[in-house]
């Protein structure tokens, strides 16, 4: 199993989470590239930091929104998302290629993620990226997501991913952040359920269904408060679950 985390989500003076931390935990690091979080300077330094640790590095890419954190959905023509994509994991796998890796894989951040879930045209402007890019690239996204579709029929590596301090609705969406439930602060809850998810590729939707959810990367958000010392507790959970934890990129 693959246990990932946001990371590098800061800019300029503005510290959020602890990525140091974080990416002793993890196998995998989605990285901000600069639009919704992140600056070239830090990019930089989590790139080198990641690839010292043998954590393989993602581009997380999202909407042009440092002010909203990348959390308001903006309509773009398919040919400007497409683009602003390619310069995201261009200027990532820049860093990562001076750290002496690459970018491994796609993850699209926030609103975006949450919109190329259900659309189309968003959906198939990120397919169009990764395979304009690197067609090599791994896209990492909720399984059974238009996404999803759309990549695996654009010939690209899905990599199914569950969120473990996100709650889920009954049709496998998560839940949005303007609810209250959308977060799980349980440290005790969110283990139980990565280990569900991991070991019976099923999570407990908010309305006590179980549904569906083949996974093979569990998420964790940096910016979480105590998101550290959550990342240990899961870790250990699914290592007390006997799996074993290595990226799948």
């Amino acid at each position: 199993m693959d246990l990932n985390a946001d990371l590098g989500e800061g800019f300029g003076v503005w510290k959020l989470g602890d990525d140091e931390a974080l990416l002793d935990l993890v196998t995998s690091a989605n990285v901000a590239c600069g639009f919704h979080g992140g600056d070239p300077s830090i990019m930089r330094a989590v790139c080198a930091a990641a690839a010292d640790r043998g954590v393989a590095i993602g581009a997380q890419v999202g909407y042009r929104d440092l002010a909203g954190f990348g959390r308001r959905r903006i309509d773009y023509r398919h040919d400007d998302l497409r683009d602003e994509i390619i310069y995201q994991i261009a200027a990532l796998d820049g860093f990562a290629r001076i750290a002496g890796d690459r970018v491994r894989y796609v993850k699209p951040h926030g609103a975006l993620y949450n919109t190329a879930a259900v659309d189309e045209l968003q959906a198939g402007a990120v397919v169009d990226a990764i395979t304009d890019y690197d067609a090599g690239l791994p896209v990492l996204c909720q399984p059974g997501s238009t996404l999803a579709r759309l990549a695996a029929d654009a010939g690209l590596r899905v990599v199914g991913e569950g969120f473990a301090d996100r709650s889920y609705l009954p049709d496998g969406r998560l839940t949005p952040r303007t609810h209250p439930d959308a977060v799980i602060h349980n440290s005790a809850a969110v283990a139980d359920r990565v280990v569900q998810m991991a070991v019976e590729h099923t999570v407990t939707a908010v309305d006590g269904t179980e549904v569906p959810c083949r996974v093979d990367s569990i998420c964790l958000h940096g910016d979480t408060a105590g998101a550290v010392d959550l990342a240990r507790r899961v870790r250990a959970s699914l290592l007390d679950a006997d799996l074993s934890l290595a990226s799948f990129a």
